[in-house]
């Protein structure tokens, strides 16, 4: 059985914001942090921290001013990861009470652990999306604009545009924190999930033009039942993501009532639409699910009522796509509701932080769960490969070759609000092996895995994985 374990310390800031970094350190940022009274300069320019897993310490980036002369409040703004490896932050808190949003952008390098100024988007945007395409630019869309507008241009980062960002005619008003996910043929697929109010906006495809000047082409997905009820639902990309089969998970309604709906959409299919999928056994909203190395899903945190710690205390579940099954598994100690994260570490283990049930009330302790696979003898990766191209293969040592059934790569989370743009498993074939080796494929289709780092593990036949080593996929 698996176990979890609150931690003895707690995190310094509250973790809305939170990305597992190529050095196997963890940024969490908040800005403000939902508190309109902890806007100065000193709290904005603290308004992150950087945890060492490992050493159980935190460091305090300092977020720098920007030509105003003030540090910009990130609380609320949409983040993903660049090839290199540095995270891309855009948006984020210009006013409060109503919210109007930020135009700035940022990079992250996890290395220096610097915050550095890049070009400001086109548009203010609170609680917008963010995107890694294939080609390596940055898709943004949606939010609250810098007059409090919903902003429906999208727009692409790119650092050989001349300004930075190019941006499209309007599209339909979709909702602030639309889920979207990246398809292999290039296509990007709104699930229906979001934060607050859908807009009216039913789950569909994006098809970028090849101009600016063109609008991006909308294709409606069906059958996705109880629509209206995706406010803070999650959605994920089924492992492996060569299968294109996306998830979107529980969620609320208007009425604040949490539903278990559980649904998926097949891309393979000549005309894809939602089918329903075994229903949560706990129906929750504010969720995080996490996609494992022994390639199942691990749903925690949420509660059956917006903002309700009374009805959030839910033992976490798992989905197995294998057998089309859910598993409830072990409960958590501490109650996760809104602007609460999960993500997959390294090791195998998932971090639980996060909860802000009301203004002012912050939820400071860090929460671990251990699967059951931690406590069984593991595959262990000797060497591998630091860095590998698309359509390259790679050679990994490992005194487990005989067993070994999948080699998988991982891209890691960068989470906020239920949604993560980033997250996904993509299957790296086995092509050959020896006694003490095994060679796997990578796909070449940036589509499916885009350029950047990615956590490689081994799993044997029994559904045990590896500690994770660090690639880099150029």
């Amino acid at each position: 059985m698996g176990t979890w374990q609150v931690l003895s310390y707690q995190a310094p800031i509250l973790p809305i914001h939170a990305a597992l970094m190529h050095t196997g350190k963890v940024l969490f940022f908040a800005g403000s942090g939902n508190d309109p009274s902890n806007r100065s300069d000193q709290a904005l320019s603290q308004g992150d921290a950087v945890w060492d897993v490992n050493a159980g310490t935190f460091s305090r980036p300092t977020v720098p001013s920007s030509p105003s002369g003030h540090p910009p409040d990130l609380f609320c703004a949409g983040q993903s990861f660049r090839p290199d490896g540095q995270l891309m932050v855009v948006g984020g808190t210009l006013q409060y009470d109503p919210f109007y949003g930020l135009s700035t952008a940022f990079f992250f390098n996890p290395s220096t652990q610097q915050w550095t100024f890049k070009p400001s988007m086109h548009n203010g945007r609170w609680y917008p999306t963010l995107l890694t395409l294939g080609s390596g630019r940055i898709f943004a869309l949606g939010g609250n604009g810098a007059n409090g507008q919903d902003v429906r241009q999208p727009e692409i980062y790119s650092p050989t545009y001349k300004n930075g960002w190019n941006a499209f005619p309007i599209t339909s008003d979709f909702p602030d924190y639309a889920q979207v996910v990246l398809l292999a043929d290039g296509r990007l697929f709104f699930s229906g999930a979001c934060m607050g109010g859908n807009n009216g906006v039913s789950p569909r495809t994006l098809t970028l033009p090849g101009s600016f000047s063109q609008p991006i082409a909308e294709t409606p997905v069906p059958g996705l039942a109880n629509a209206d009820a995706s406010d803070q639902a999650t959605t994920v990309l089924l492992p492996p993501a060569q299968a294109q089969r996306v998830m979107v998970l529980g969620g609320g309604g208007s009425n604040g009532m949490a539903v278990n709906r559980v649904a998926i959409v097949d891309f393979t299919a000549a005309n894809p639409a939602y089918a329903s999928a075994p229903s949560l056994q706990y129906a929750r909203m504010h969720l995080g699910a996490v996609l494992l190395p022994d390639r199942t899903v691990f749903v925690c945190n949420g509660s059956q009522m917006s903002e309700d710690v009374t009805t959030s205390v839910l033992p976490a579940e798992i989905y197995n796509p294998a057998t089309n099954t859910w598993t409830t598994v072990e409960t958590p100690s501490v109650p996760r509701v809104y602007h609460s994260i999960a993500m997959l570490l390294p090791d195998g283990r998932v971090l639980t932080a996060g909860g802000n049930p009301s203004r002012g009330s912050d939820e400071l302790r860090l929460e671990i769960y251990s699967p059951s696979y931690m406590t069984r003898a593991r595959p262990v990766i000797q060497s591998a490969p630091t860095s590998v191209k698309h359509g390259g293969t790679m050679t990994i040592q490992t005194p487990q070759a005989g067993s070994i059934a999948w080699v998988s790569l991982i891209r890691p989370s960068a989470n906020t609000h239920s949604c993560d743009t980033e997250q996904r498993l993509v299957d790296a074939p086995i092509g050959s092996r020896t006694a003490t080796s095994i060679t796997a494929a990578v796909t070449s289709n940036l589509n499916l895995a885009p350029s950047g780092y990615y956590m490689l593990f081994v799993t044997d036949t029994a559904g045990t994985p590896s500690i994770a080593r660090w690639v880099q996929l150029a």
